[in-house]
């Protein structure tokens, strides 16, 4: 007998080694084989225990070698449990073998598999160590720093709120500011502007796959997709709670139903419009990356469908990657391949439409006068009859549809949506993820190990409008639930640092990073739904703490905020907000990265090529080349954090693209009235003034080249893309 079974089995009751080994099940084992039952194994029971799952009895009373579970856990062969790098104690292998050696005996009801992941722990606000005016962030993370100057301070806020450098005058106002409230009232600038809109909204575009195209060879263009954008922009700039965010986008129109009728005007009342902006929300489901193959059978796009839908709801909501149970039981973490389709479920019964959001009246004033379109239509039909050598006549046609054209109707607004279906499609388990080999038929459901399943009242048969939606974004921003909060907040950490707290902001599971500071991470997510589930507030929290204000490691900006930051520092942004995405000119080696340049309509009007780079037109075949050698991120999945290379083509294209070349001659231009162009060069690109050295380098630069280039070179200095 080894010594450490010895200790065990030396003295021991039968009761008091049945208690400790359940302690050990449901410590261990319970939580994916107990109500989730991983691979058909239920341990609550003797009976289920012995019966087994997938791979037969996982316990034989009496023999420990021929036990599945023993094996298990003393990781011999190809099972090992529990899953993961952490391997069960040998003490607690050892209660296992003496319980198994006993006869396996149940003879107490198992106790209720209470979660033992971190991630799956409702949190919960741990006592705060120390003074308590101390800032709460600042005492649990238990460090101290210098404090950054003045000037490091404004421009790490402002990049960080705003995703711009300060302005010069905005720099000089706060370092000179007496006020000991000064930085407080910074930040609360900061976040006043519509600025901060959109460097947010950018991020929050990561973290749900935005695009302007579907992607694949055909790349087909979602024509509605930046109503979302402008959604989520103005998302931002309200502090909309949280989540009521996650419940809009969700389930706006199960939450709040609302037709378009007028109530005798032409205006529609604040009421539907505020419904209908919430409704917006739902185009979140509107912009997955699909081939459109996929509709030659309607069951394989609605397969496809739901599946994506499951997988961007539990990335951006959950942080958990659903898409390996897809095929397959997790290997990893308590989810079912029947939990995958239970929660692909909830989007049955609901299917994306393009459609009006404008009342009735506004429709029929487009189809009083659509008779004009009917004429443009019957010019085109006889321009294509015409013999090709028919030059005068072509000519003429095409003057006669242009002005026909222009006198056509406007159409009138619409939007792509979630919708309701009639009937409500069954969901199956798929075997292996084929739409093709159907299981086991589902209802809508959610993993045992996040809690109960929201209460779902449907009526018999399939004619009926479905409430699945609403019941899963009311469970998924619920006080009780243990990750919506935690990955939100810990999303926001980690766009201030660097990196989260955990630092896999998409993978809370055990396949992912633990907190380097759970207390923290406890705290900040309570914290966020006591305050109403304040975005800004949490911002107001993290960037008031000694802990963000202190010196540290620089850190490079985005690309998108590279780009944003030279239009900015050449005077050249153009603030407009919100609208249809802008298409720029591309250079002649951009042009050959596109097999049709028709699939890129560049925008008419040159004043919106240097709007900021949110409103850009994100096709998924072709991304920007000076974003994406700064790695803009992979738009077909969710992104849960950028990468930050150093590689060669980044140097080259600051220093020597057609764009940047550009944006130094304009930068130069508005330098050139300027008493002290060196001096005001370094404020609007650095936030300082120059050293007395670079100072008289630049000037003797100047006898020898042009400002220019000099403005060139400010952009190509390091200090211009990264943040102290």
């Amino acid at each position: 007998m080894i010594p450490v079974l010895a200790a065990f089995a030396g003295g021991l009751t039968a009761q008091t080694i049945e208690q400790n080994a359940r302690r050990v099940l449901d410590a261990n084992c319970n939580a994916c084989h107990g109500a989730t039952a991983m691979s058909g194994l239920d341990l609550r029971t003797r009976e289920a225990a012995l019966k087994g799952g997938s791979r037969g009895p996982a316990v034989v009373p009496g023999n420990p070698s021929a036990s599945l579970i023993y094996q298990a856990v003393l990781r011999q062969g190809d099972l090992k449990m529990p899953p993961g790098k952490q391997a069960l104690s040998a003490a607690d292998a050892a209660t296992l073998k003496s319980w198994i050696e006993g006869g396996a005996a149940f003879t107490a009801p198992a106790a209720a598999a209470e979660p033992t992941w971190w991630s799956f722990k409702k949190p919960r606000r741990p006592a705060i160590p120390g003074s308590a005016s101390a800032n709460p962030i600042d005492a649990l993370l238990k460090t101290a720093a210098p404090a950054a100057d003045r000037r490091t301070l404004i421009r790490r806020a402002t990049f960080d709120l705003h995703g711009l450098p300060p302005t010069p005058a905005e720099t000089a106002a706060f370092v000179n500011d007496p006020d000991p409230k000064a930085y407080e009232k910074l930040v609360a600038r900061l976040l006043g502007s519509p600025r901060y809109g959109e460097r947010w909204g950018r991020l929050w575009l990561d973290v749900v796959r935005y695009a302007d195209t579907g992607g694949y060879e055909t790349d087909v263009l979602f024509p509605n997709a930046w109503r979302y954008r402008d959604y989520v922009i103005r998302s931002f700039n309200q502090d909309k709670p949280y989540d009521v965010f996650v419940q809009e986008q969700i389930a706006a129109d199960e939450i709040w139903p609302d037709n378009l009728e007028l109530d005798g005007s032409y205006d529609l009342p604040e009421s539907k419009k505020k419904n209908l902006e919430r409704r917006i929300g739902t185009s979140l489901y509107t912009l997955a990356a699909m081939p459109v193959e996929y509709s030659f059978f309607g069951d394989q796009l609605r397969a496809e469908w739901q599946a994506e839908s499951v997988e961007t709801t539990a990335a951006a909501f959950l942080g958990l990657t659903f898409n390996c149970a897809r095929c397959h039981d997790h290997k990893f973490d308590p989810i079912s391949q029947k939990d995958f389709y239970r929660l692909s479920a909830f989007f049955a019964g609901s299917e994306e439409r393009e459609v009006p959001i404008v009342s009735q009246m506004r429709i029929f004033e487009y189809t009083r006068f659509q008779t004009k379109q009917v004429h443009v239509d019957d010019l085109r039909a006889r321009y294509n009859g015409l013999k090709p050598g028919d030059k005068d006549g072509r000519e003429t046609l095409l003057r006669q549809i242009g002005e026909a054209y222009v006198k056509t109707p406007r159409m009138y607004d619409k939007a792509t949506l979630l919708v309701h279906t009639a009937p409500v499609p069954d969901t199956h388990v798929l075997q292996r993820g084929d739409w093709k080999n159907r299981g086991e038929k589902v209802l809508p459901g959610t993993p045992a190990a996040l809690g109960p399943s929201p209460e779902i009242v449907e009526p018999p048969g399939n004619l009926f409008i479905t409430q699945r939606r609403r019941a899963l974004a009311q469970w998924l921003t619920s006080r009780e639930h243990p990750l919506t909060a935690r990955v939100m907040v810990n999303r926001i950490w980690q766009s201030h640092f660097g990196r989260g707290l955990a630092g896999t902001p998409n993978d809370f599971g055990r396949q992912g990073e633990a907190p380097t500071n759970p207390e923290l991470l406890d705290w900040l997510a309570v914290e966020f739904m006591d305050r109403g589930w304040s975005m800004k507030e949490m911002h107001r929290q993290i960037l008031m703490s000694s802990a963000y204000q202190a010196r540290r490691r620089p850190q490079r900006i985005d690309a998108e905020s590279i780009r944003d930051a030279v239009l900015a520092v050449s005077g050249t942004l153009n603030p407009d907000m919100y609208g249809p995405p802008v298409v720029t000119p591309l250079s002649e080696d951009e042009e050959d990265g596109m097999r049709d340049m028709s699939m890129w309509p560049i925008t008419p009007d040159e004043t919106q090529h240097d709007r900021r780079s949110i409103y850009m037109f994100v096709k998924r075949s072709f991304r920007l080349p000076m974003l994406d050698t700064f790695d803009a991120p992979d738009t077909s999945q969710s992104c849960a954090r950028r990468d930050t290379s150093t590689v060669a083509p980044q140097a080259l294209a600051l220093m020597n693209s057609e764009w940047m070349s550009r944006q130094s001659a304009r930068f130069a231009a508005s330098l050139a009235k300027a008493s002290d162009p060196v001096g005001e060069a370094w404020r609007r690109a650095l936030a300082r003034d120059p050293s007395g050295d670079e100072r008289a380098r630049a000037q003797s630069f100047l006898k020898e080249s042009s400002l220019q280039r000099l403005c060139l070179m400010l952009f190509n200095m390091s200090e211009f893309i990264y943040v102290d």
